[in-house]
């Protein structure tokens, strides 16, 4: 057998990430699934393309191979009879990251997404050992880049960031090349004669190769996105798919709505930006934002929720009082929902520095992840912001960078920051924190990218210039509500979502509801909301009651409509009572 070629961290739970299955197991799966047979080399799953779902091995051999654009394809690992093929992608039936061929005769039992996500639910102990399989699997794709896309340009170059930045948000596998190593990376640059703009080349699993793509382009090409219309009329579509979001998806999912989750960059929100969460209620010692919400993520698909990331909403439309909503996203597709769960968040803010735009993704970064980290190393960077985000970020940065100045503006942290980071920034001799001091300019070129920065300590007026080619900015975020203006929803002086006894508008609203019915809100988005992540979860939890609520009085509504019309008088398209239940819809 060949040994898998597990990271380092992932060897000692081998028997997790390749479980063995007994007899009585496999007899538990059998009803979920149909048998198949496959001869001597057949491809069973081809990374790349559609998998048919999880396969489990009754008789027989398979050899797994990872593959990527450039034409290599090397054998990871050989499985058999107990085992079975797949990762995290057969939950949702996104495209295979692997190849599989037969070794001989094999016979398998081929379990679709819709019907894998079944037996997990049905099969609680059975369920829990797949799905962790699942998840350590995708975990070392990631860890090795198998079966992703591989990115060719500089390290440095603001496509590669972005790029980078968006797999790896995304939980996407994908292998960066740096050409100035010389090798294929060179090769490819020298065969296509890219311009600078057009860096980085993509290539993608099937060969092709992109010139700097979008993320909407590149989740297509990708398999990600959802090709077509929405054709489903769906129970929920929430708007955002940060902690408060993937709350909302998790919980309606698991009571047997139909959910549908639209976010515009990444799962995770600003909150899959956090180095660690450390106040977060059961994890003593802190987890990451990207795996706190990635494991919600999953979550979410093993109950049904449809995902589409990257996807842009630019409006809200409702046509009449009972009748579906409507949201038209960026692209020209439209969703229509019976309710939908506004919890888009907010956007970094930017100050009002000139040239800024230019230097966004070129040395201005408004997260700290490890790819921001990795380019700062043994670099000074300079931090500003007074919040939780900003004391993360900056002890983060500290276990990287030579030096990490922090500006803030006010003359003191305790009102805006945990006391844990505030003790945390002060133990560490890598951090400079600098009170009452702000940014006033920014200078560098088109070719390199930022490399000085001035600011001004303002009760003084002295002014400081240095080579800094990192700058941080978490200095908060405005309301990512611009989508909903003059559609019929209420917004505070400050953009945010009023709901709830806030709107005085005589009805009797749920406490999340806003002032178009049917439409919730929730997160940071939702005016007087706390600005944490146990809250958002907190709120995205209870609001899924308030939907149940919601869409039982529609039923009971449309019910005695249809119970006073003639015989004769027919019904509308998109009206006819239907059944709220905790069973699938779906």
């Amino acid at each position: 057998m060949i040994p898998p070629p597990l990271p380092p961290h992932l060897e000692s739970r081998r028997a997790q990430v390749f479980p063995v299955l007994d007899a009585r197991d496999r007899e538990r799966m059998q009803r979920f699934g149909e048998v198949r047979r496959f001869r001597d080399g057949e491809c069973l799953v081809a990374a790349g393309q559609p998998s048919p779902g999880m396969l489990v091995l009754a008789r027989g051999r398979v050899v797994l191979s990872r593959r990527d654009g450039l034409g290599h394809s090397v054998p990871i690992v050989e499985e058999g009879p107990g085992q079975f093929l797949g990762e995290v992608a057969q939950l949702s039936g996104r495209p295979a990251l692997v190849d599989a061929h037969a070794m001989g005769e094999v016979e398998v039992l081929v379990i679709p997404p819709h019907r894998l996500r079944a037996l997990l639910v049905a099969e609680a102990d059975l369920g829990e050992r797949i799905i962790r399989a699942l998840i350590l699997r995708r975990v070392g794709l990631i860890e090795t880049g198998a079966g992703g896309p591989v990115l060719v340009g500089p390290p440095e170059c603001a496509g590669s960031v972005r790029l980078e930045g968006f797999l790896s948000r995304n939980g996407h596998p994908y292998l960066a090349l740096d050409p100035a190593q010389g090798g294929e990376a060179a090769s490819l640059l020298e065969r296509y004669s890219p311009r600078a703009e057009e860096l980085p080349l993509v290539v993608c699993p099937d060969g092709s190769v992109l010139k700097n793509p979008s993320e909407s382009t590149i989740a297509r090409a990708l398999g990600l996105l959802p090709e077509g219309a929405f054709e489903t009329l769906y129970d929920a579509v929430v708007v955002g798919a940060g902690p408060a979001g993937l709350a909302t998806a998790v919980y309606a999912g698991s009571e047997g709505l139909r959910v549908l989750v639209l976010d515009q960059r990444a799962f995770g929100g600003q909150a899959g930006a956090s180095s660690r969460i450390e106040n977060y209620l059961g994890f003593p010692t802190g987890i990451t934002g990207q795996a706190l919400t990635a494991r919600a993520y999953v979550q979410a698909q093993k109950f049904g929720v449809e995902m589409a990331i990257p996807a842009e909403v630019a409006s809200l439309r409702c046509e009449a009082s009972g009748m579906p909503l409507t949201l038209e996203l960026t692209d020209g597709r439209k969703v229509r929902a019976r309710t939908v769960v506004v919890a888009s968040g907010a956007r970094y803010r930017r100050p009002a520095l000139a040239s800024l735009d230019r230097f966004e993704g070129r040395g201005v970064f408004y997260w700290a992840s490890p790819i921001e980290a990795r380019m700062c190393d043994g670099e000074e960077v300079v931090l500003v912001g007074g919040g939780n985000s900003a004391g993360q970020a900056a002890v983060f940065l500290a276990g990287h960078a030579r030096r990490v100045r922090v500006l803030v503006r006010g003359r003191a942290l305790a009102a805006s920051m945990s006391s844990y980071l505030i003790e945390r920034m002060a133990a560490s001799p890598r951090i400079e924190l600098m009170m009452e001091t702000e940014v006033v300019g920014l200078e560098g070129s088109d070719e390199r990218g930022l490399q000085r920065v001035r600011w001004r300590h303002r009760p003084s007026g002295r002014e400081e210039e240095h080579d800094v080619r990192y700058l941080f900015l978490f200095i908060g975020a405005d309301p990512a509500t611009e989508w909903l203006a003059g559609r019929g929803v209420a917004l505070d002086a400050k953009g945010f979502v009023l709901t709830g006894a806030e709107l005085a508008d005589g009805r009797a609203p749920f406490a999340f509801e806003t002032s178009l019915p049917g439409v919730f809100a929730i997160g940071d988005v939702r005016s007087g909301s706390v600005k944490r992540v146990g809250a958002a979860i907190g709120e995205g939890t209870a609001v899924v009651a308030q939907l149940h609520a919601y869409l039982a009085s529609a039923a009971t509504s449309e019910s005695r409509r249809s119970s006073t019309r003639e015989p004769s008088e027919p019904v509308r398209p998109g009206e006819g009572a239907w059944h709220v239940a905790n069973q699938p819809l779906h």
